[in-house]
């Protein structure tokens, strides 16, 4: 049934948003395997059990995209969907060319590529000639009617080397908004042999891809002018609560900035700008010891503690040095400190075993939010913090204007800017600014202007160079950075590397791949108030490895992490204890494959997940 709107400006083009959509894998098979990613930047938490099937597997994340109609001012109009008369087309075109790619070794564009190992072809002795059956190529999909079941538009058909590896589907929904869904978290070898390292293991391959959306649209007859999207299909997201303290929307935000794509920020937000970053470090204490005692609920440095919040919150002289110790202990890249002591406590670009005297070995905050730092440590900045505040929890609380906007970002909320080494859902390539139309949308390779051959070794000269990988991409261009299985570096990628300055910092992705997390059995102690305190905070403050269930020895462990990804534990929300000063009021735990709980305690955490729902998460207490 057709919606009646008001008579409306005159629709001149569209745009697909999210301009970077993100799915992930999951190894679940029923129909409602599956769950929408983000698409607000504070979206509700979900319930225990939310992210797996009732069997236990992980669900898979499905990327969502929308249409917007824009005026010839670049005002968005509406929303462009089918049921409104609207004719739409989608085609996405996934691959996997990581096998064809060339070894990760180190990031390509910072000083130490040109000393590091060189990145030579995987699967080197593949001739030239053969190379093309290393890549899974399924092709093009196109939708253009609601469809929920997915069936006939399968990325099947693509091969490695003979061997068929399926890539996910396409559907709609009602209104005809696309839905990519990846695949199912499937890796294996071709030659039987176990994987013996985090990125480059030849012979084998998996299922995560990337790829162009576009869409033709008709309007009352008139074929509209479409911007292109793109689509990630990642790893899973083990901490699905979690962001990263540099986010891969803040590093795409700077690098806009630093190519004159956007304009240079002139005063920080405390509540937009500021808050996020001091939120991410303290809300990283549920994965990784570290930050737990660093940062923690109840810890000195417990940056979100009421009274602590409200005095950073503050203009003005009184509180002006506090501001400028916090601004101070983040690490600054013009300072070319090789400490592992400045904040956020986590490994950079070229960290190695012992950690190298340089200042790539640790990462920082972007250039735009280390300004920010600066200008608020100096008393000048946006005075609008509001405890109170209630963020959008769903896209349709969002005004129609801001839509577009809140997609872009919420997808790129979620992903890490961490280590590029080679990181998580996307690496080191996505900094360049060659590669955007605009801010946060890539560049598409036209199918007549074929990437050319680089040779047996990709050198940090051609991979910058004028005609390399960094410009319009091609489906698959995006991951094939990655690490091949993405299981082997999942389950390599840890914290505390040197034990004797730190058993858990500083740490690899701690939003995305857990370190240390507060286990079902510690929950339950904290919990129990017939214990004694002392019994109940030692079990609160006791982290358990996050990859215990992993087993003895690293190559043991790389095996089992490809066999049994879905049993490593998802970190959710639960109620804690209210108005206590030891115990926050929410907490975020392990879950151990979704069966931990009794009925009570579920029944009890139902109760406390629809007062969240209802009252909004309490800014300070998380």
């Amino acid at each position: 049934m057709s919606r009646s709107r008001k008579p409306e400006a005159v629709i001149a083009y569209a745009k697909i948003h999210p301009s970077i959509g993100i799915a992930r894998v999951g190894n679940s098979r029923k129909d409602d395997g599956y769950y929408l990613g983000p698409q607000v930047v504070e979206p509700e938490p979900r319930p225990p059990g939310y992210y797996r099937d009732r069997s236990g597997a992980l669900k898979r994340e499905v990327a969502q995209f929308r249409l917007y109609g824009y005026d010839a001012s670049g005002r968005v109009v509406r929303e462009l969907c089918m049921e409104d008369g609207v004719e739409i087309e989608w085609t996405v075109e996934l691959a996997n060319h990581k096998a064809a790619w060339y070894n990760f070794e180190l990031a390509l564009d910072i000083p130490e590529a040109l000393t590091a190992t060189p990145s030579t072809r995987r699967n080197a002795k593949v001739p030239l000639p053969e190379r093309h059956k290393l890549a899974i190529t399924p092709g093009p999909r196109s939708i253009d009617k609601p469809d929920m079941q997915g069936k006939k538009y399968r990325f099947d058909g693509g091969e490695i080397m003979g061997v068929d590896v399926p890539l996910g589907e396409l559907r709609t929904d009602a209104l005809g908004r696309l839905l990519v869904f990846g695949g199912h978290g499937k890796s294996a070898s071709l030659d039987g042999k176990p994987p013996v390292t985090f990125a480059n293991n030849d012979g084998w391959y998996d299922d995560t891809s990337d790829g162009p959306v576009t869409a033709r649209v008709k309007l009352d007859g008139r074929e509209l002018s479409v911007a292109p999207a793109w689509v990630v299909v990642a790893p899973p997201n083990y901490g699905p609560q979690q962001k990263s303290v540099r986010t891969m929307y803040a590093l795409m935000t700077d690098m806009a900035i630093q190519a004159g794509q956007l304009p240079a920020p002139l005063r920080p937000s405390f509540q937009q700008d500021l808050l996020p970053i001091f939120r991410a470090l303290c809300d990283l204490q549920w994965m990784n010891a570290g930050f737990a005692a660093g940062f923690g609920y109840g810890m000195p440095q417990h940056l979100l503690d009421p009274a602590y919040l409200h005095k950073l919150s503050q203009p003005g002289k009184t509180y002006e040095e506090l501001r400028r110790t916090v601004a101070n202990a983040f690490r600054n890249p013009a300072d070319q400190d090789a400490s592992l002591k400045p904040w956020p406590w986590v490994y950079g670009d070229a960290m190695n075993v012992p950690m190298p005297p340089i200042p790539r070995a640790m990462t920082a905050l972007t250039t735009t939010q280390l300004y920010l730092l600066d200008r608020w440590a100096n008393g000048d900045f946006i005075a609008d913090y509001d405890p109170d505040a209630k963020p959008p929890r769903a896209i349709d609380d969002v005004p129609l204007a801001e839509q577009p906007a809140m997609l872009d970002r919420a997808a790129l909320e979620f992903c890490l800017a961490d280590a590029f080494h080679p990181g998580c859902e996307m690496t080191w390539p996505v900094r360049h600014a060659t590669m955007y139309l605009e801010p946060y949308r890539w560049r598409h390779r036209a199918k007549d202007n074929p990437e050319p051959d680089y040779g047996t070794t990709l050198t940090p000269a051609e991979a910058t160079s004028y005609n390399g990988p960094l410009y319009a991409q091609s489906p698959g261009s995006i991951t094939r950075w990655m690490a091949v299985p993405w299981q082997t570096d999942t389950a390599s990628c840890r914290s505390g590397y040197q034990p004797d300055y730190d058993p858990y910092l500083p740490t690899f992705w701690p939003a995305r791949v857990p370190n240390q997390v507060l286990s079902a059995e510690n929950y339950r102690t904290v919990m129990n108030l017939k214990l004694s305190r002392e019994e109940r905070l030692a079990a609160f403050n006791d982290r358990s490895d996050w990859d215990r269930t992993l087993g003895v020895g690293y190559q043991n462990q790389l095996v089992n992490m490809v066999k049994h990804f879905d049993r490593q534990g998802i970190v959710e929300v639960r109620p804690g204890i209210e108005n206590d000063p030891d115990f926050p009021p929410v907490m975020q735990v392990e879950d151990q494959g979704g069966k931990d709980m009794t009925e009570a305690e579920r029944a009890a955490t139902d109760a406390t997940m629809r007062k969240i729902e209802r009252l909004g998460t309490p800014t300070v207490s998380i």
